[in-house]
């Protein structure tokens, strides 16, 4: 019943969400069409449900063949690779919103664990990568709100790999695993109202009084 609940409030939402957002979708798209690569989208390979592979959609922010470029996978505050309007984008995560079409499609959900190129999926242990996307992935979710600023710290750390796979991952794990125990629409409608209060108010640290019972930080 609640996957069934949750499929609904999905299309409702992702609906509504392409009605209200086109006056800011569309410029962006004839903006990336005349400008930078002149890419409107970029489609990438991610491990969705059941651990299956599905194209997400994004918005292109960064210059072509950049997972082969630099730092690959792993993307740094102030990246040479991502593009002036990408910047911009990135930073107010409006490059994620084409992904409203994959949840239409129902490859992703609103709420969910953050889907994952391979690369970065074989950064979990072996009990996450077995349980994570039980649910399907979504938009946003405790990882994502949480780790908010990863770039950030990615950046300022010596050694962005070991930062992904033995600081970042290890804990953004433990995360999505108590987001499959405690999943229900009242923890997505939280999830979503936090979301959009860390876009309006970044700094915010929210999600710690909302959920009480994350698994300990210790980084």
């Amino acid at each position: 019943m609640f996957k069934l609940l949750k499929r609904i409030i999905d299309l409702i939402i992702a609906s509504i969400a392409l009605i209200i957002l086109s006056p800011i979708l569309i410029p962006i798209i004839i903006i990336l069409k005349l400008t930078g690569e002149h890419e409107v989208f970029y489609f990438q390979k991610r491990i969705g449900y059941k651990n299956q592979a599905f194209n997400i959609y994004k918005f292109a922010t960064m210059v072509k063949n950049s997972p082969n470029i630099g730092t690959g996978v792993i993307t740094l505050r102030n990246d040479p690779r991502v593009t002036t309007m990408g910047k911009f984008l990135r930073k107010s995560k409006i490059n994620e919103l084409p992904q409203i079409i994959n949840v239409l499609k129902g490859d992703m959900s609103i709420v969910g664990p953050r889907p994952l190129m391979q690369e970065s999926f074989d950064f979990y242990n072996d009990k996450v990568k077995q349980h994570i996307y039980d649910s399907k992935p979504g938009m946003t979710g405790i990882g994502s709100l949480i780790f908010r600023d990863e770039e950030k710290m990615v950046s300022e750390s010596e050694d962005p790999k070991f930062m992904y796979s033995q600081v970042i991952y290890p804990y953004k794990g433990e995360l999505e695993l108590w987001y499959q125990k405690n999943a229900s629409l009242i923890t997505d409608f939280k999830i979503i109202f936090l979301t959009g209060w860390s876009i309006l108010f970044p700094s915010n640290k929210l999600s710690n009084s909302f959920f009480k019972n994350l698994p300990p930080r210790t980084f």
